[in-house]
């Protein structure tokens, strides 16, 4: 067992506040890397399929989440989910650090497709990196195109016809004050990735190994773990408006979904 990053506690922690808002239901995934938000769909009820281009990233989800695969509760696809055929409608369309993969176009291709595999009442939710001011290392050896705003938000989804419900930014100050570490722990253990194509930089980001960065030694647990990090998530949660922060999350639906699924989601 490994423990996690702080920040990624952070952001499982405010999604699953967030997830409890809605029934259980089947979702499709974007990008699941190890398979953290995964679990936690599963554990909170939900079955689904999560897409990725890296065949490793599904090897290992499956080997991971075998026994729920058995039971029919999760599907995991090797494939592109813009191009992917898939007959299915789902109520939560979920991704976490993938649209900043995606140029101009793909990214408006994403939310076509996204729209196109959401029932009349789904959403969507996405994790996106943010503060362009802070873009370093890691965005050039993972293939970024971008990182986000709330107003290039709003703007990408205003273009795409969608309606934003919810956004926050998350994991600051934490993240913040941690990030020289971890562009020192970055350029060290991944800058030979820059000479690769920005295509294999994306599939390799979901299969991330730097210590101290994407992972810790268990022995870590005691300290990075929901209780111990609680007090900076309450922390956290104060700064949701601040545009110093590293993550941005938002939940969004198709202006031509029912107005209902607004009115709950803006709580």
């Amino acid at each position: 067992m490994i423990a996690l990053p702080p920040g990624t506690l952070l952001q499982l922690m405010y999604l699953r506040e967030r997830i409890h808002k809605i029934p259980p239901g089947e979702f499709i995934e974007i990008g699941p890397g190890s398979g953290e938000i995964t679990r936690l769909l599963l554990n909170l009820g939900w079955s689904g399929f999560s897409y990725d281009l890296e065949e490793k990233t599904i090897t290992a989800l499956q080997e991971r989440f075998s026994k729920e695969i058995e039971q029919q509760r999760l599907t995991p696809i090797n494939a592109d989910f813009i191009t992917a055929n898939l007959d299915k409608k789902v109520d939560l369309v979920i991704s976490c650090m993938v649209m900043e993969h995606l140029d101009n176009d793909a990214q408006n291709d994403f939310m076509n497709s996204a729209e196109n595999h959401l029932k009349s009442d789904g959403i969507m939710i996405t994790l996106v990196p943010s503060s362009p001011a802070h873009w370093g290392i890691e965005d050039d050896i993972a293939g970024h195109y971008r990182r986000y705003t709330q107003q290039s938000i709003e703007a990408l989804l205003s273009f795409n016809h969608w309606k934003l419900l919810h956004i926050a930014g998350l994991t600051f100050p934490l993240s913040n004050l941690l990030l020289p570490l971890s562009n020192f722990l970055v350029h060290k253990n991944e800058r030979s990735k820059l000479s690769l194509s920005s295509q294999d930089r994306t599939k390799l980001s979901g299969r991330r190994k730097v210590k101290f960065k994407t992972y810790f030694p268990s022995i870590f647990g005691f300290l990075l773990n929901e209780t111990s990090l609680f007090p900076i998530y309450l922390l956290q949660k104060l700064f949701v408006k601040s545009e110093r922060a590293l993550v941005l999350y938002f939940e969004a639906k198709p202006i031509s979904a029912p107005e209902s699924v607004e009115n709950d989601r803006n709580s």
